[in-house]
């Protein structure tokens, strides 16, 4: 294991029973007040995808945005939202999932991604595979070409990545 990830295991906050009694919530606000963590996390996902003719970069709401904005930019690409029911202003196409703790709907701008385009999707955490399923499923409707889906977190006990299969997974670190 490396340094970085023995630093983030290290600095993320186990919060117990969030959002509802028997979760244990990996919080990674602790890894957000660190510039030289956010910055280490970045330039981790940068050199991974450096060769890959990534076109765009697709958050998922909401902590998706904060580590796909920032790759977006390094890796020249564009980036897109896939965000909760009616926050984007523009035609939209959803797609309904599972959560590890109910049901959810995510949308995308329907010109968002143009046949063809190399997609990066990527969130914080992986853990059912219920979020990032449905955002493969919004790329994949829009006939872009998933070339994986990233995480800094993989709870990997949930096998989340069957979700989403045969689409590659990279998880930074492992729970």
């Amino acid at each position: 294991m490396s340094s970085l990830e023995d630093t983030l295991k290290a600095t993320i906050r186990d919060v117990p029973d969030f959002p509802k009694p028997g979760i244990l919530f990996k919080d990674i606000t602790p890894i957000l007040s660190r510039p030289d963590l956010m910055k280490a996390i970045t330039d981790h996902f940068a050199a991974r995808y450096a060769d890959q003719n990534i076109d765009v970069v697709v958050g998922m709401e909401s902590r998706g945005f904060l580590f796909g904005v920032p790759l977006a930019m390094q890796l020249d690409a564009a980036f897109v939202p896939a965000r909760k029911p009616g926050k984007l202003p523009a035609e939209s196409i959803a797609f309904e999932y599972t959560l590890e703790y109910g049901t959810n709907k995510l949308e995308m701008h329907a010109d968002a991604i143009t046949e063809g385009q190399r997609v990066l999707i990527i969130d914080d955490l992986l853990a059912t595979g219920g979020t990032a399923n449905a955002t493969v499923q919004l790329v994949q409707t829009l006939k872009g070409e998933v070339v994986e889906c990233a995480f800094v977190i993989g709870l990997d006990f949930l096998e989340g990545d069957k979700a989403f299969a045969p689409i590659p997974s990279y998880s930074l670190i492992h729970f």
